[in-house]
């Protein structure tokens, strides 16, 4: 058996704390601040835009207060003028972000492809298409002593295990790592792996599983 791995101490490459500034949750103020912040730091004047683009002065007012609903076309028309991307116009806009609370024992019990007879899994939360492009999957995972502990799992993604109670030896490709209540495990779950060992049952442990979206 080898030893546990200690987490790398190298700096993250992103602040756990950094807050965005906050980002406008109506689409049509929104494209309209971006045109207009766009156009006043090329000093250009609305006047000068609109006879640029074909717009009326008074149909760019409009746009830039966020008081109509333009066109992709007319969006587009913008875009080249300001000499950016279409996609430019949208960047303050603040999308709606999924979150799921599930109550302590309310999770859903499932069957997950590729689940061996025992296992017990509850899924914590799901949320579907989102523009990250990762799906992130969390289980809670109860072992008992009729749990099969062949480790056949193997999939797409990165996994990681939290364990809460019991005693396992898990397996991971040709490794053997014994978890106890506060040890964690991250892994490429394409290597074969799974509880080898079930040695203080009932075993309950946090499962994290992250893999691309199918486009």
């Amino acid at each position: 058996m080898k030893q546990k791995p200690t987490a790398d101490k190298a700096a993250l490459t992103q602040n756990p704390h950094a807050v965005r500034e906050a980002r406008e949750k109506n689409l049509e103020v929104a494209i309209g601040r971006e045109v207009r912040e766009l156009r006043k730091r090329q000093r250009m004047t609305g006047a000068d835009l609109a006879a640029q683009t074909g717009l009326s002065v008074g149909m760019l007012s409009k746009i830039e207060n966020g008081q109509i609903s333009s066109s992709l076309n007319t969006l587009q028309t913008l875009a080249n003028a300001l000499r950016v991307p279409l996609v430019q116009l949208f960047s303050g806009f603040e999308e709606p972000r999924g979150a799921m609370h599930v109550k302590a024992g309310q999770g859903a019990e499932i069957e997950r492809a590729g689940t061996r007879a025992g296992h017990q899994y509850s899924l914590l939360g799901h949320i579907g298409s989102n523009n990250s492009g990762v799906v992130v999957e969390p289980y809670l995972i109860t072992l008992t002593s009729e749990s099969d502990q062949f480790p056949t799992f193997q999939h797409e993604g990165i996994e990681m295990i939290y364990m809460l109670e019991g005693v396992v030896n898990y397996r991971h490709g040709e490794q053997l790592y014994r978890l106890e209540p506060g040890d964690s495990l991250l892994f490429d779950a394409d290597a074969p792996h799974g509880p080898e060992g079930l040695i203080s049952l009932p075993a309950l442990y946090l499962s994290v599983i992250c893999y691309p979206q199918q486009s």
